[in-house]
């Protein structure tokens, strides 16, 4: 049985501190390099081994082809410096396929109630943060199937989870820092998925070093018996991107694989109660320490969105309202990340992990979603944040973790240098954005519970306000409830 590995591939820097190498030189190592990728991770043959399917085509080329289809890229054949780049990012080490996927054969456990056991501790964290770490992200998987994760503290179990460096006894050593970080094996007997952590490795609760949490939901993954998916969201894409914990949600990419294996959790029936005055399922704006998921204009009204809600700001003295999502937009997602309004075009662009919507006056674009690489991301940006457009200086600027990039939207292109700290363009408003827009000149930016008024002009903070600021929390009785199902927005 192969390990399924989480391997994190270090960018080479190509200047040293020897003379320059001469093109040649460079090309030979560009193409060594990614033969040894390819051979890994798509099976090239090399050395007498199987011709292409395709006539004229060489191997190689044939599986650069199919790299690039598998990353989205444009699939040339040659190897290209988006190319080069994507095979020089952080990645697992088995192999890829595409959308979600399971093992050949669909190998799942044969039981829903499995059982693990920590057999040691990384010296790194405290022992309850790792103890803490793998419940939550068996959690991760618990939540969305029948399957249950019972710890045990002797004997055998079904999952055993151990943290070692270099040789380890299962004849795939681990090879020192920031090289492979883990691995884990597919369901089985013996050995049956069980997961390795590199000791090697700087092992965290948090963003430093690399987050146990994130990786260990990963593997466990491969573990259950899923393979890798070609949906850069996905927590079982090849690729490691820090995610805050807290902000976790498992992309629907990997609810689909693992139902496919094991089906959908049932709640059980719960004991009948005396008949309660039902209570409207709308969330609160006067709770004081509110959050919103993303905050747009969209043709002078200010849309708040949180979760499968979002409320309507259509004047100062209008009333606010609160409608579902879906009630306005069917094909748009709930627990949206990012928005923002281009009012050049009539356009308000909606972000989800690395996809995002478009609509146009008030309907979905039919060709929604797209990919956020087609606007210039990097492949090492899973999300967005934040997003919103400056039309003072005429530029989108989109936030992610503590960097934001600047997009032109006239040559519909990053500007050079993207991305850039935060703190070095927006002094004042902190490290992180989670949602923004712009009114009346100022940029409005929202971090936990209060949001940063912002003056282009003097580049500085001008006002600290509550979340809540835009929605009269003090009329909120007043709010108009109405699910509006026949109602449109105002022309």
């Amino acid at each position: 049985m192969k390990p399924l590995f989480l391997v994190f591939l270090l960018s080479v820097e190509y200047c040293t501190a020897f003379p320059a190498q001469s093109p040649p030189e460079s090309e030979e190592r560009d193409a060594k390099f990614a033969e040894e990728y390819l051979q890994k991770y798509y099976n090239l043959q090399t050395n007498g081994g199987r011709q292409s399917r395709k006539k004229n085509i060489s191997p190689f080329s044939e599986k650069i082809g199919e790299m690039q289809k598998f990353f989205g890229l444009e699939v040339t054949g040659k190897l290209d410096s988006d190319t080069m780049e994507m095979m020089h990012e952080p990645r697992c080490g088995f192999v890829d396929v595409g959308e979600f996927s399971t093992f050949p054969g669909n190998p799942g456990w044969r039981k829903k109630d499995l059982t693990y056991r920590i057999i040691n501790y990384t010296p790194d964290m405290p022992r309850s943060e790792v103890d803490v770490a793998i419940q939550r992200a068996f959690k991760v998987w618990s939540d969305v199937t029948p399957l249950t994760f019972t710890r045990v503290y002797d004997g055998a179990s079904d999952i055993e989870i151990s943290f070692a460096a270099r040789v380890h006894n299962d004849f795939y050593p681990f090879d020192g820092q920031h090289g492979t970080l883990a691995h884990a094996y597919g369901p089985g007997n013996g050995i049956g998925g069980d997961a390795h952590f590199d000791e090697d490795e700087t092992w965290t609760s948090g963003s430093n070093g690399y987050n146990l949490f994130i990786v260990a939901a990963h593997e466990f993954g491969h573990s259950l018996g899923l393979s890798h998916s070609n949906d850069p969201s996905a927590l079982m894409y090849p690729t490691y991107h820090y995610i805050d914990p807290s902000e976790f949600h498992l992309p629907e990419d990997d609810v689909n694989g693992i139902q496919s294996l094991y089906g959908v959790r049932v709640i059980p029936d719960q004991p009948t109660l005396p008949e309660q005055p039902t209570k409207p399922d709308n969330p609160s704006t006067c709770q004081p320490n509110i959050t919103f998921d993303a905050v747009t204009t969209l043709r002078g009204e200010i849309l708040f969105f949180k979760e499968k809600h979002f409320w309507r700001q259509i004047s100062q003295d209008s009333v606010v309202e609160n409608h579902l999502i879906s009630s306005f937009w069917s094909a748009l997602p709930n627990h949206i990340q990012a928005a923002y309004e281009y009012r050049e075009k009539d356009q308000v662009l909606i972000f989800k992990g690395a996809k995002y919507w478009v609509i146009n006056g008030y309907e979905v674009t039919k060709d929604s979603p797209k990919s956020i690489y087609k606007l210039g991301f990097s492949r090492t940006v899973r999300k967005v944040d934040a997003a919103v457009h400056d039309e003072t200086s005429g530029k989108t600027y989109f936030f992610v973790g503590d960097k934001y990039w600047s997009y032109d939207e006239e040559k519909q292109s990053m500007d050079a240098g993207s991305p850039k700290n935060i703190i070095d363009s927006f002094p004042g408003i902190g490290t992180k954005v989670s949602s923004a827009f712009q009114k009346n000149g100022f940029l409005y930016f929202f971090d936990g519970h209060q949001q940063h008024e912002f003056s282009t002009a003097k580049r500085r903070v001008t006002r600290l306000l509550k979340n809540n600021s835009w929605l009269k929390c003090g009329r909120e009785n007043k709010i108009n409830k109405i699910n509006n199902l026949g109602r449109v927005f105002r022309k």
